[in-house]
């Protein structure tokens, strides 16, 4: 009797033969090497790894014959446990490929952008131009990163989500997160939450402290979040979704929008009604990430849902999810017919991307990449404006991931990182960045190991 493979020989073999169904190269093994009582890299093993695969949605898998026919140590029982655990990763992946049409999904970069990203957009009185939105990020959106990415060219900027629970409205992290002096116009405030009543009365709360957009947060994946029910697991409840979207829109008499994904996991992509139930319910723009709640950050966004919920709707829609160039910008406009386009990671340590897209989307023309001395110059201001908003010693503590972010592609980043994340007061932060960046700029290796 063959003795069924361990819960970790179940794992190295689901990450050795089954890296084809979550889109990763097929392994290569070393010269005569062995596995599994079968050699790597045949013929067979080459078609294999062309025809499987995640197609059109849905996870493509090997028979049971491809095992039993190498003769692998695994148990019928073990198989089915691995064939369920490949199933299960394989819908958390990236569905690059929407079910093909005659036209492209990508059509060529010379056709026009669609009518729909031309005309104008309005969410209720407000004009939103450029049509290029900065993506809620908790942690990330605060009042200093809107304010330079609307100077940088973002069209709107949606603040971090605020909690709904009005316990938590006095806490220092609230009253950062709802403080908008001085931010121009449209102010769009996120809120985060389960209860109706209690969101309706956050969404009160917010207008009355300045928000002239109401965003209802449905989309975010984090466990803390959908745990409580809260972000993309409401998607899971639809007639929960109607009558929070109802009890909010009736509290206020601002615009609200709302941010969903394309639904809870593959099997229920239940983005499209959940769209239908948004207009219906009288939400004024809808904003789509083009991943399940299941696939969190992983693999690649798809824009087939996101045209779908487009074609379907007559409020703006908006496209995110790796949005990451002005190419990328145009090739889902093109392919979603979607009124703008949301940028969320991309942005971060790089909030000029958002006037890049704008200026690509408005003249066909790429711009040059940012000097050195722009790039410092932005960041340095950036983290005076954290150091004055947050105070001593909070302010230096949230602008190290800031530093990370904008370093991240220069020389010596790590370095960097680690010697700057051990400054304590504004003063030192500021200038080992200023020296980093001022050696960059000369031609000069840092003087990283000196500075720590």
């Amino acid at each position: 009797m063959e003795k069924p493979l361990s819960p970790r020989g179940e794992k190295a073999l689901l990450t050795r033969h089954w890296r084809v169904c979550l889109g990763a190269p097929a392994p290569q093994a070393r010269a005569g090497a062995r596995s599994g009582g079968w050699s790597e890299g045949t013929t067979e093993d080459s078609q294999l790894h062309s025809t499987v695969g995640v197609r059109y949605g849905q996870p493509i898998l090997p028979p049971l014959s491809f095992f039993t026919r190498r003769t692998l140590p695994i148990t019928p029982t073990s198989l089915e446990r691995l064939l369920a655990i490949a199933q299960a990763e394989a819908r958390k992946r990236s569905y690059d490929s929407p079910i093909p049409n005659p036209q492209s999904p990508f059509p060529t970069p010379h056709s026009p952008l669609p009518s729909s990203y031309n005309a104008a957009m309005h969410i209720g009185p407000y004009s939103i131009d450029p049509k290029v939105i900065l993506a809620p990020m908790a942690g990330v959106t605060d009042k200093p990163f809107r304010l330079l990415c609307k100077r940088l060219g973002a069209g709107l900027a949606v603040s971090e989500m605020t909690i709904s629970d009005p316990r938590f409205w006095g806490t220092r992290k609230s009253l950062h997160r709802m403080d908008h002096a001085g931010e121009p116009d449209p102010i769009s405030v996120q809120i985060a939450g389960t209860e109706p009543q209690q969101l309706a009365e956050a969404a009160r709360y917010n207008v009355d402290h300045g928000a002239q957009l109401i965003d209802i947060n449905m989309g975010c994946p984090a466990k803390k979040v959908c745990n409580a029910w809260a972000g993309s697991a409401l998607m899971r409840d639809e007639d929960l979704v109607a009558r929070i979207l109802r009890a909010v829109v009736q509290a206020v008499d601002v615009p609200v929008t709302l941010k969903i994904r394309t639904g809870w996991d593959c099997d229920h992509r239940n983005g499209p009604t959940i769209a239908r139930i948004a207009q219906d319910c009288g939400i004024a723009a809808l904003a789509v990430h083009g991943r399940t709640r299941d696939q969190h950050y992983t693999g690649s966004a798809e824009y087939a849902t996101i045209a779908e919920i487009k074609a379907a709707l007559q409020i703006p829609v908006i496209a995110n999810g790796d949005i990451d160039s002005p190419q990328k910008a145009a090739q889902v406009l093109r392919a979603t017919g979607v009124d703008a386009v949301m940028i969320g990671r991309a942005a971060q340590g790089r909030p000029w991307i958002l006037g890049e897209v704008a200026h690509y989307l408005a003249t066909g023309e790429l711009l040059p990449p940012p000097s050195l001395a722009f790039v410092r110059d932005t960041l340095l201001g950036h983290l005076e404006a954290l150091h004055a908003f947050y105070g001593q010693p909070q302010g230096v503590r949230i602008a190290r991931k800031h530093l990370g972010w904008y370093a991240k592609d220069h020389p010596q980043s790590a370095d960097f990182r680690a010697v700057v994340n051990r400054a304590e007061t504004p003063e030192a932060q500021l200038a080992l960045t200023r020296d980093y960046f001022d050696a960059l700029i000369a031609g000069v290796s840092p003087a990283l190991s000196a500075a720590a």
